[in-house]
């Protein structure tokens, strides 16, 4: 694979890592309310996702999800269950609003960053418009010949690293802007927001066709 390929492929890759997604809401929602070290665990959850994504896509099964009109229903279906449910848990939030701060005991470190890496994978990995962006750039760049598997995953690579660095950016933001953003009546217009939000990306996911 040469660089120009790479490069083609990092770009188109890179837009889509950047346009506006559940992804971006979801690191707005976790740094402000659990810190940089959760937010990261959202990245490490997303990353994960792309590599079971990419897995499938290269052994084809994917195309079957495609092509598969039961399947994919229950996979879109999945989805935007998923993030109806995020939404409707912050709009539930944002209405009964917040404690106060001494009221609130800090999570343990351990189950948050787990339950932050689950909320990133099942996200990113019920989401089967990513596989389908596997399944329309694969066959553009890559081609039928000794190696294609290794450059296959190269790319899944690439893509998990661009994903990688762009939220790592959009956390350290979230994190210093954080100071500002933990007063009660900015948390509960965020949860208002991410709700709205997060229920808009499951419903446009419903409606989805192949």
């Amino acid at each position: 694979m040469d660089i120009a390929t790479l490069l083609s492929f990092s770009f188109i890759a890179s837009l889509l890592v950047m346009s506006p997604g559940p992804n971006g809401v979801l690191i707005a929602k976790t740094v402000p309310t659990s810190g940089k070290a959760a937010g990261f665990a959202n990245v490490a959850g997303f990353v994960a996702a792309f590599y079971v994504h990419g897995t499938l896509s290269i052994l084809g099964i994917s195309l079957i999800l495609v092509r598969s009109a039961e399947a994919f229903f229950i996979v879109k279906m999945l989805g935007a269950a998923y993030l109806c449910w995020i939404g409707f848990k912050a709009l539930r939030d944002a209405w009964n609003g917040l404690p106060p701060a001494s009221d609130i005991k800090p999570a343990k470190r351990q189950r948050t960053l787990a339950k932050a890496f689950v909320e990133g994978f099942l996200t990113n990995a019920l989401n089967p418009k990513v596989s389908m962006f596997y399944l329309a750039a694969f066959p553009q760049f890559i081609t039928q010949t000794h190696g294609a598997l290794g450059a296959s995953f190269a790319l899944v690579f690439i893509h998990s690293m661009l994903n990688l660095v762009w939220f790592s950016a959009m956390i350290i933001l979230f994190a210093r802007l954080s100071g500002a953003a933990r007063g009660p009546s900015f948390q509960r217009w965020l949860k208002g927001v991410t709700g709205i939000v997060f229920i808009g990306f499951g419903a446009k996911l419903a409606s989805l066709k192949v």
